[in-house]
């Protein structure tokens, strides 16, 4: 006797992974069976395979956002990358500065190297932000002093999608003479990126936020006005000129410049449907009372929406969505957390308010149906948790 399966929920979480693209997968396969050559094996044909399909992803990157291939080095992630920027700046530029600006609604990937300064005797400026989870540039600007030698803000939030004013910061950055590292993981591929026209320093990205495989990212290091210095944090067997060591995953670094390539061509029409649907479900969400949107109504990834219920318990809430969506409260590396989002408490939520928030992210395979159920799920869930909230009141 056969059991019936069980249907899956509705995938909702892409702000914290997304599924791999089949058209990226088809590029990978070969590399892990036909070509399995290590691209730093020069004396034969799957080595120059290797090392060729490898060169072929860094152009592809580099094309995305207008840097050149050389200025790209692979990490495993935008982890990595982050903390190779941050710290490798800090070491590498010691002498000139221990001055960092950041802010406080960053990914932990930022927040934590430069706590991690801090222990070292660094000096860190965290901003606040708006209650629209923008920075205020007057702000920045009068953070800057003589010693700051780096600058991070994130490009878009991971929480609450909200787009930082990115070719602003960086003209700051000029004016003062600081490097300028941005975490663009939530942000490649899906919004337009150019590190001249943004005067970007220091880019992070990883594949696994738009469609490609995990555990591969890279770092754009500037080469020219100014080259960017920065010490390495891995040492061995000197891979990506001396900066990253570590036999490169070819497998990977092929999915990661296929996932940049295809979402740098279909930017426009994709981003234009996600924005529908992340619409079609705020408009059907809102018409519950005390629901608050987190973050610029506008200045957002399109695929993302953060919201606050009021009155209701946010873990109770996860559980009633649990078997048609697959959705979180916040960032899903510290997802298993009980204390309230920091991001969210930066925008001035209070502690209740924030544990009772979801973030949706709306993805590529998602269908406008789905949209619909969601939302019909999260509106009986909120009003059920209210009624039984009322009704528990007034027997005790």
């Amino acid at each position: 006797m056969t059991s019936t399966p069980t249907k899956r929920p509705i995938y909702l979480d892409h702000q914290a992974t997304t599924p791999v693209d089949q058209r990226v997968l088809a590029a990978m396969l070969p590399y892990f069976t036909d070509h399995p050559g290590n691209p730093a094996s020069n004396s034969h044909l799957y080595g120059w395979e290797a090392e060729a399909a490898v060169k072929q992803a860094r152009t592809a990157i580099a094309t995305a956002i207008q840097a050149t291939p050389a200025e790209i080095y692979f990490t495993s992630g935008a982890t990595e990358a982050n903390n190779l920027a941050i710290k490798g700046v800090a070491e590498a530029y010691i002498q000139r500065g221990k001055h960092i600006i950041t802010v406080q609604t960053e990914h932990n990937a930022v927040l934590e190297p430069c706590r991690y300064l801090e222990s070292l005797g660094f000096d860190l400026t965290y901003l606040p932000v708006q209650p629209d989870g923008l920075i205020d540039l007057q702000e920045l600007e009068a953070a800057f002093r003589r010693d700051t030698i780096l600058v991070s803000v994130m490009a878009a939030n991971n929480e609450i999608g909200v787009l930082q004013p990115l070719a602003e910061i960086g003209a700051l950055c000029r004016r003062h003479e600081a490097l300028f590292h941005t975490d663009a993981a939530q942000a490649i591929a899906k919004i337009p990126l150019n590190v001249q026209t943004m005067q970007i320093d220091l880019m992070s990205i990883t594949a696994h936020k738009v469609y490609g495989p995990k555990g591969i990212g890279a770092l754009y290091v500037r080469r020219r006005h100014p080259r960017v210095q920065l010490a390495a944090q891995l040492h061995g067997g000197g891979q990506e000129r001396g900066l990253r060591s570590g036999t490169l995953p070819t497998p990977q670094i092929v999915g990661l410049g296929k996932a940049v390539e295809l979402g740098l061509a279909e930017q426009a029409l994709e981003q234009h449907r996600l924005s529908e649907s992340r619409q079609r479900l705020w408009q059907q969400i809102s018409t519950l009372e005390g629901v608050y949107l987190n973050g610029h109504p506008e200045q957002r990834l399109a695929g993302c929406l953060n919201v606050s219920f009021e009155g209701v318990d946010g873990a109770a809430l996860l559980l009633g969505l649990q078997s048609i969506a697959a959705v979180s409260s916040g960032s899903a590396c510290s997802s298993a957390r009980v204390t309230p989002s920091h991001v969210l408490l930066a925008l001035g939520r209070s502690p209740s308010l924030a544990q009772a928030s979801i973030r949706f992210g709306i993805g590529r395979f998602n269908t406008a149906a789905e949209i619909d159920q969601v939302a019909q799920q999260v509106i009986a869930t909120v009003q059920a948790l209210r009624s039984s909230r009322v009704a528990e009141t007034l027997y005790h």
